[in-house]
């Protein structure tokens, strides 16, 4: 009963409707700048035929361009599933310096080789700021299976325990009155 209803509303007046939009007006195209209203003649002045070589077909291009067969694959797809189907297999237990019963709640059992998680990557930085000498760079890497200029560059701007007060530029000091 539906799609005889539905069927109704879409064919009624379909015909009136119909010839009303084909006898409606074409938009007209907006007028061109006059610059180049003046570079249409003259390329029309010189070149008299190049409105025929427009509007037909070059039969010379389209023989050509059937001709033309491009087949392509794209080479980082498959670098990608290899990354990942080797970094699934290359897992790690993560190095936890803390108490394991008050970390139950993160859940992490395993970690990809090549990445820390965030508890490591603070503890890391909290070691390295606190002896340098002992977990340097290089230590660092071997111990958490990371690239070593990935693990200088971390070392070097990412700085989380610092806290910078940063004076005044005036040297007039505000005191209590």
């Amino acid at each position: 009963m539906g799609l005889n209803l539905t069927r109704a509303l879409r064919n009624f007046n379909l015909e009136n409707r119909a010839h009303g939009l084909i006898g409606k007006e074409k938009p007209r195209p907006a007028p061109s700048h006059p610059k180049t209203e003046d570079a249409l003649r003259a390329t029309k002045t010189h070149h008299p035929d190049i409105e025929d070589k427009i509007r037909n077909k070059d039969n010379l291009l389209l023989t050509r361009l059937k001709e033309v067969y491009v087949d392509s694959s794209d080479p980082s797809s498959e670098v990608q599933t290899k990354e990942s189907a080797s970094a699934q297999e290359e897992l790690r237990l993560p190095k936890l310096t803390v108490n394991r019963e008050s970390l139950m709640d993160l859940d992490v059992e395993s970690i990809p080789k090549g990445k820390i998680s965030v508890l490591e990557a603070l503890t890391l930085l909290n070691n390295h700021k606190n002896s340098p000498e002992t977990w340097t760079a290089k230590k660092i890497s071997e111990d958490y299976h990371l690239d070593s200029k990935n693990t200088q560059a971390l070392l070097e701007y990412f700085i989380p325990f610092n806290v910078k007060i940063i004076p005044p530029k005036d040297k007039k000091q505000i005191t209590d009155s």
